[in-house]
C-alpha cells in the first residue's frame, strides 16, 4: 500500500490525523514559517518548504527559496526538503547548506525523456530565458507561467481589473492538461519553474539524477577543502 502522502494548498490538518491513523508518513508543503508552525501543531512528520521560483502554484508570501528555508528552519525541527528553482547539485547544496535535509526537484524532471509531459510542451521549457516565466493568477491562486497565448490572455485581463470570478472564467477546465499534455502551447496553460532557463538538452531521469548527485558530491568536496585552508 501507499507508504507516504503529500499535502499542499491548505490546512495540514485535514488529512493528516486520518492517514496517520493508517500508519502512513505525511509530508506537508509550505510556503511559510508560518504554516511550518502549523505542520508541527497537526503532526506531520516533514515539510517541504517551496519558495516561489517554482512552477505552478505558489505562496501568497513571494518568499524566494533562498530566504524561506533558514526561515522554516528557525521555527521547526522536523525534517525539511527544500523546493523550488533546485534543480542541480549546486542548488541542492545550497539548500542543505541552509538547513534543509534533501530536496524536491519537479521542473528538471518535467521535461525528462520518460515525462508524461506532451513534447511540445517540453521543447518550449527547454528554450525558456530568463523572465520567460511569471507569477500570475495572484486573485485566484498564484501561479508561475510560462509567456504565451493563455499568460497573455491572463495578463490582458489583469491589467484591466478582472475579478477573481472573472479570472476564473478565463481559466475554465482543463486548461494545464490542454497545454502540458496536450501540447497547445497558444491556448493552453504552462506551468514551469524558473530554474527551467538553464537548460537546453533534453536527458533521461537517470542521467539527471547521475548529474544532480556528481555536481553535488564534488562540490562538497571542494567546499570541504576551501574550508580545510
Amino acid at each position: 500500500g501507499v507508504k507516504i502522502v503529500f499535502t499542499s494548498a491548505g490546512n495540514p490538518k485535514l488529512w493528516t490525523g486520518f492517514l496517520k491513523s493508517h500508519g502512513i508518513t505525511v509530508v506537508h508543503v509550505v510556503s511559510s514559517s508560518k504554516f511550518a508552525r502549523k505542520c508541527e501543531e497537526a503532526g506531520v512528520d516533514a515539510i517541504v518548504a517551496e519558495g516561489f521560483e517554482a512552477g505552478g502554484h505558489n505562496g501568497r508570501e513571494e518568499t524566494t527559496t533562498l530566504c524561506l528555508i533558514p526561515a522554516v528552519r528557525r521555527v521547526t525541527s522536523l525534517p525539511l526538503i527544500a523546493a523550488g528553482g533546485i534543480a542541480t547539485g549546486a542548488g541542492m547544496l545550497a539548500a542543505m547548506t541552509l538547513g534543509a535535509e534533501g530536496a524536491q526537484i519537479g521542473t528538471r524532471f518535467a521535461f525528462a525523456a520518460e515525462s508524461s509531459a506532451h513534447e511540445n510542451f517540453k521543447n518550449r521549457c527547454l528554450s525558456l530565458e530568463e523572465g520567460d516565466t511569471m507569477l500570475m493568477l495572484k486573485k485566484v491562486s498564484p501561479t508561475r507561467l510560462v509567456k504565451g497565448g493563455f499568460f497573455r490572455e491572463v495578463e490582458e485581463a489583469e491589467n484591466r481589473g478582472a475579478t477573481a470570478e472573472e479570472l476564473k472564467t478565463l481559466l475554465g477546465k482543463g486548461r494545464a492538461k490542454k497545454g502540458m499534455f496536450e501540447g497547445d502551447l497558444d491556448n493552453g496553460e504552462l506551468e514551469i519553474g524558473q530554474v527551467a532557463s538553464l537548460f537546453r538538452e533534453q536527458q533521461t531521469a537517470a542521467e539527471i539524477v547521475h548529474d544532480i548527485v556528481t555536481e553535488y558530491r564534488n562540490l562538497l568536496n571542494e567546499s570541504k577543502e576551501k574550508l580545510s585552508i
